[in-house]
């Protein structure tokens, strides 16, 4: 067939040329492949905190007792703090001063949890990159998962879900929460389209490039921000895995009635926001 590398019709000058380009190609992908490998080893896990000076130290801990076990070669804890009126930011600083591993970024104020995880992945110096809620409802060696999902389906967004398998919850939601997110989820595919099950879960990978690509066009800074960056990932051609994680409530939730009612509005600013070409 013509084209191919054993087309005899073509000049030997071409087919040195075909040939050249394949090995290119070949050389590329081999380059991409080592790099991958590289990139394992380092990541950044991006913890936004909220009043969190009981909850922050434990949660510190068991994700170095996950790391000392683990064989990632970098990673570093980026503790944001969204205007902590409590001892959060000494809690986390303690830490800090005895771990270079740890760093402590702080808001301007208190601006929501999806400001916190912007400035967080803007800041991580991990080639991975992990946001995870300070009371680690999805425990850290979760992450595991995640990974997985990526090198099996060469995805740049990983998204841990209690949709997908609920008998991994182990500790549930009072039920009219877990209506209202089955709910929100309902009127998200309708608003939005994204083919999700569970946007909402605050366990998310993201490859390094990637994830600069799409939380530098992030406009919501509240609970619609997840929705967004899963929006903005997909329009830009990122693949997303959606992994089955365990899951824990825990009380303590800094997500009120209000705020819930108010995500559904970040619905539609999503969808004008795409309209009025803002996240090209």
């Amino acid at each position: 067939m013509p084209g191919t590398r054993g087309d005899l019709s073509l000049s030997p000058t071409m087919r040195t040329r075909q040939a050249a380009s394949i090995g290119y190609h070949e050389l590329s992908r081999q380059i991409q492949s080592f790099r991958s490998l590289i990139l394992i080893r380092s990541i950044s896990i991006v913890v936004p905190a909220y009043n969190e000076q009981n909850r922050l130290p434990e949660t510190i801990r068991r994700i170095e007792e996950y790391f000392a076990q683990s064989d990632w070669l970098f990673h570093e804890i980026v503790i944001v703090d969204d205007g902590s009126t409590d001892g959060t930011v000494a809690a986390a600083m303690e830490f800090a001063r005895e771990n270079p591993n740890i760093r402590v970024l702080k808001n301007p104020g208190n601006r929501g949890k999806g400001y916190s995880v912007r400035h967080g992945m803007m800041e991580a110096r991990g080639e991975w990159r992990l946001f995870t809620d300070a009371d680690l409802s999805a425990p850290i060696g979760e992450l595991d998962k995640l990974w997985a999902a990526m090198e099996r389906d060469g995805s740049q967004v990983a998204i841990g879900s209690r949709a997908l398998d609920r008998s991994l919850i182990g500790v549930h939601q009072p039920g009219i929460r877990e209506s209202a997110g089955r709910f929100f989820n309902a009127v998200m595919r309708a608003v939005v389209g994204l083919p999700i099950q569970d946007t909402q879960c605050g366990f998310k990978l993201f490859q390094g490039a990637a994830s600069l690509e799409i939380f530098r066009r992030q406009t919501q800074e509240r609970f619609g921000f997840d929705v967004e960056i899963l929006f903005i990932a997909k329009k830009h051609g990122y693949r997303i895995s959606e992994v089955p994680v365990r899951w824990d409530h825990v009380e303590g939730s800094k997500v009120g009635m209000l705020t819930g009612l108010h995500a559904f509005s970040e619905l539609a600013a999503v969808r004008g926001n795409d309209l009025l070409g803002k996240y090209k």
